[in-house]
């Protein structure tokens, strides 16, 4: 395997290349417009594994450093997977010190618990205290809006 680089700020991100693959390849922002991105890594803590200087997996999360932490767009490239690289991102964010004294971590997945829950995610704990405003297109409908 090589040698992977984790790095955070997305002044190191490869916009371009996170992307095309959300709004192509992922199943949570298909069609989303690269301003929509843009502006979301820029209010948001980015990292991203990287091997030979190219970005091959992404992840953020949108915190006010103190209190809370929701975990976003997290993706590995397919011909990249299986390596490890999510857990070597996660445990980088995990480490953070201000991560460790967020109150509550949250995420949405459909198809990693079992990576999650290696790093303490959890069934909510009060399901009934938690409520949504859901609109799932959004980043559809108000693409000319920035």
């Amino acid at each position: 395997m090589s040698v992977v680089t984790i790095k955070t700020g997305k002044e190191h991100m490869d916009v371009d290349m996170i992307h095309h693959f959300l709004s192509t390849a992922s199943y949570w922002a298909k069609g989303i417009s690269y301003s929509l991105v843009n502006h979301s890594l820029t209010h948001s803590f980015c990292v991203g594994a990287f091997i030979d200087d190219r970005q091959v997996a992404f992840g953020r999360v949108i915190t006010d450093y103190y209190t809370f932490g929701w975990f976003a767009d997290f993706f590995v490239l397919p011909e990249y997977r299986g390596q490890g690289i999510s857990k070597k991102m996660l445990s980088h964010i995990m480490e953070q010190d201000w991560s460790k004294r967020l109150r509550r971590k949250m995420l949405n997945t459909s198809d990693a618990h079992g990576l999650y829950r290696q790093f303490q995610f959890k069934k909510l704990s009060n399901p009934s205290f938690l409520l949504e405003v859901y609109n799932p297109d959004a980043h559809l409908q108000y693409v000319n809006s920035l």
